[in-house]
């Protein structure tokens, strides 16, 4: 089986960490299917908000 790097899943965590203000716990105890499709979740709606950010 192979290890996901600890160096990706430090930086899923923080990322949402800082977006959504969850509790390490929850973070660390999401599948990683589920962190990584939360990870993409956030971008494009950070991606979003740039868009509309710039469009002004």
């Amino acid at each position: 089986m192979m290890q996901y790097p600890t160096e990706a899943i430090w930086q899923e965590i923080v990322y949402l960490a800082y977006h959504l203000h969850w509790p390490m716990d929850d973070l660390l105890d999401l599948e990683h299917a589920d962190r990584a499709r939360l990870v993409q979740g956030v971008a494009a709606l950070n991606a979003r908000a740039w868009e509309a950010v710039r469009s002004q």
